[in-house]
């Protein structure tokens, strides 16, 4: 108990009948304004996150994909420069333990963890070549020489053997 240290503290106070209107009027008003807070706050990050979602590409990895694995960050700073490459592989996905992250096929040799982000992989296209079947007929010896007229066959044939209007021709020259 509290010991008074005043005339004033012995008095006793009369109490009221109730609740003050007054009060209880800005205390439903004070939740209803917080509740209102609430809503336009989840409406604004509805609005952000389909913002943010709409950038967003989903990578989904199944077992036995090929993939390549971007390693940079996995080094020790020391040991890594411009001239490696950024991105390994082909490797096979061994285990995909959920969306984000797969167990990778590295070799022992790497010496690091074979578990990776979904923001480390890439998914693996097969190197095609442009011109695959072109020879140019250039060698050491021959460096000016272009086989120019394998080149206008090839043109042509990918137009369905149609020559193109003349203003669309032009000539190489060297």
């Amino acid at each position: 108990v509290k010991v008074p240290r005043h005339v004033v503290d012995l008095v006793r106070l009369p109490r009221g009948h109730g609740v003050s209107m007054t009060a209880e009027t800005m205390a439903e008003q004070a939740q209803l304004v917080q509740a209102e807070v609430k809503k336009k706050l989840a409406e604004v990050n509805a609005k952000y996150k389909t913002a943010a979602d709409s950038h967003r590409r989903v990578k989904v990895f199944k077992e036995g994909d090929m993939v390549m694995v971007f390693l940079k960050e996995r080094f020790p700073v020391s040991t890594y420069n411009k001239l490696k490459p950024r991105k390994y592989g082909p490797y096979k996905i061994v285990h995909r333990i959920n969306d984000n992250a797969y167990v990778v096929d590295l070799p022992s040799s790497f010496g690091i963890s074979t578990t990776f982000n979904v923001t480390d992989l890439f998914e693996y296209h097969e190197e095609k070549l442009l011109y695959p079947d072109i020879n140019s007929m250039s060698s050491s010896f021959q460096v000016e020489e272009i086989d120019a007229v394998q080149l206008e066959e090839e043109f042509l044939n990918q137009l369905g053997g149609q020559k193109p209007h003349r203003k669309a021709l032009f000539k190489a020259s060297f």
